[in-house]
C-alpha cells in the first residue's frame, strides 16, 4: 500500500466522523490517540472544561525543545441547508477529487500527517515531530486557545509549526487577525410620547456604532508602513444592529455585532481600548442616570490572533526549501497560526486543497494535492 492510499484511507475514516463544531470531537480525537499510540507516539488528549471535546498533541522523536508542529483542526462546518450530490460524511472519489465535509478543511492534512507517523517513527529522527489537532477552529480557535497555554505551562518550546490549512500547497507567511463581538444594551421601557423617562438601548446602540465606525477611520492611520494586506490597514465592519418591539415603545434591549481584523496585535488592544472607555465612561454613566440597573455587556464570540509576517522565518524558509518555491503570500482568512506565533514558535501556512472548496457543499480534495502534501512531510525527515 503506498502512502496515498494509506492517507486516503484515513481520510475516509476521519470524513465519517461528524465533527461539526456545535458536536462532540471526541470519538475522532480517541481514534488519532489509538493510530498515533501504535505508531509509537507519546500521546496525550486534552479534554475541555466540560468534557465535551478535545485536543491531541502527540510526539514521535526525541524528548526536548525544538522539532517541528504539525497542526490541524478536527472540527467541520455544518452541512445544513446545503445541497450535496451524496452523503456529505461519506467519502466518495470521482475523477481524482475526494468528496466530503473537510476533505480540504481540513481532514486532508490531518490524513496526510497521521500516514507519514510510521515513517518518522521508523526513523531515528534527530529532532521531534509534533502533531496538534484541536477542536473549534471554526468557531474561534478555542481549542487552540487552549492548547498553547497548556503547551505553555508545561514548558514545551517547539522550533516551527507548519499548519495545514488549503492554500494548494502554496506557502502562506501572514494574514490579519479576526476579533467578533455582540455588544449588548439593557436600559429601560417605556411608551415612546415621554422618552426622557425611559433609557432607549437603541440609541445607545447607535451611539456605540457611530463611535466604532470613528475607530474605524483612526484604523486608517495606523496601517504599518510597507503593509502588505490589502487594504493595508485592520478593518472594522458592523455586522448587525438588533432591537425594539414597536414604534411607540422606547427599547429596552439592544444589541450589535461586529468585527474587526487587526493587521498587527497592537489594534486589537487599542480597539478594545478605546471601545471599552467610550461605553464605560460616556454611554454608561448617561444610561445609569435615569436606570441604575441599565448595562452594557459585550461578548466575545470569538478572538484569533493575527499571523504576522516576519522577516526572518525558518518555518518559511524550511517549506521553501523542501517544496522548491521561492515565493510566499498572504491570506485574508484567519488561523491558528498567530497562537503558535504567540508560543515562540517561527510559522508557515501551508497544506492541501483550495479554500475555495471550504465550507461548500460537495467540498473535495484533489488527490494530487494530498500527493504533494505528502512528498513535503517525507522531506521533513
Amino acid at each position: 500500500m503506498t502512502r496515498l492510499d494509506t492517507a486516503r484511507d484515513i481520510l475516509a475514516t476521519l470524513i465519517a466522523f461528524p465533527t461539526v463544531s456545535s458536536d462532540s470531537n471526541l470519538d475522532m480525537i480517541h481514534w488519532m490517540a489509538d493510530y498515533l499510540e501504535r505508531h509509537f507516539a507519546r500521546v496525550e488528549v486534552l479534554t475541555n472544561a466540560d468534557g465535551t471535546k478535545a485536543n491531541l498533541f502527540a510526539t514521535i522523536g526525541p524528548e526536548g525543545d525544538g522539532g517541528i508542529v504539525l497542526s490541524g483542526h478536527s472540527d467541520v462546518v455544518p452541512v445544513a441547508e446545503q445541497d450535496w450530490s451524496s452523503d456529505p460524511f461519506e467519502m466518495r472519489e470521482a475523477d481524482g477529487l475526494l468528496y466530503g465535509r473537510g476533505t480540504c478543511d481540513m481532514k486532508g492534512f490531518i490524513a496526510c500527517a497521521l500516514a507519514m507517523a510510521p515513517y518518522y517513527a521508523a526513523r531515528d529522527l534527530d529532532r521531534p515531530i509534533h502533531f496538534a489537532f484541536t477542536h473549534d477552529e471554526e468557531v474561534g480557535c478555542l481549542g487552540a486557545a487552549d492548547l498553547i497555554a497548556a503547551l505553555e505551562a508545561r514548558g514545551v518550546k517547539p522550533a516551527m509549526a507548519i499548519i495545514g490549512e488549503p492554500t494548494e500547497m502554496r506557502i502562506i507567511e501572514g494574514h490579519k487577525g479576526c476579533c467578533e463581538y455582540t455588544t449588548r444594551f439593557t436600559g429601560l421601557e417605556g411608551h415612546g410620547s415621554d422618552p426622557d423617562q425611559g433609557v432607549n438601548a437603541a440609541e445607545y446602540a447607535v451611539r456605540y456604532v457611530s463611535r466604532l465606525l470613528e475607530i474605524r477611520e483612526e484604523l486608517k492611520t495606523r496601517a504599518p508602513e510597507g503593509s502588505a494586506f490589502e487594504p493595508p490597514w485592520t478593518t472594522l465592519n458592523i455586522g448587525g444592529v438588533h432591537g425594539g418591539v414597536a414604534h411607540n415603545v422606547i427599547v429596552g434591549k439592544a444589541e450589535v455585532e461586529w468585527e474587526f481584523r487587526p493587521v498587527v496585535n497592537e489594534d486589537m488592544d487599542f480597539v478594545k481600548s478605546e471601545i471599552e472607555a467610550y461605553a464605560r465612561d460616556v454611554l454608561l454613566p448617561a444610561m445609569q442616570k435615569v436606570e441604575p440597573r441599565a448595562r452594557i455587556q459585550t461578548e466575545v464570540i470569538g478572538e484569533v490572533a493575527g499571523f504576522e509576517p516576519m522577516e526572518r522565518n525558518a518555518a518559511r524558509d524550511l517549506v521553501m526549501k523542501l517544496t522548491g518555491a521561492n515565493t510566499a503570500g498572504l491570506v485574508p482568512f484567519a488561523t491558528e497560526a498567530g497562537l503558535f506565533q504567540s508560543l515562540g514558535c517561527d510559522v508557515v501556512v501551508c497544506g492541501p486543497g483550495s479554500i475555495a472548496q471550504a465550507h461548500k457543499p460537495d467540498e473535495f480534495v484533489a488527490l494530487d494535492q494530498l500527493t504533494a502534501c505528502l512528498d513535503l512531510l517525507d522531506r521533513l525527515i
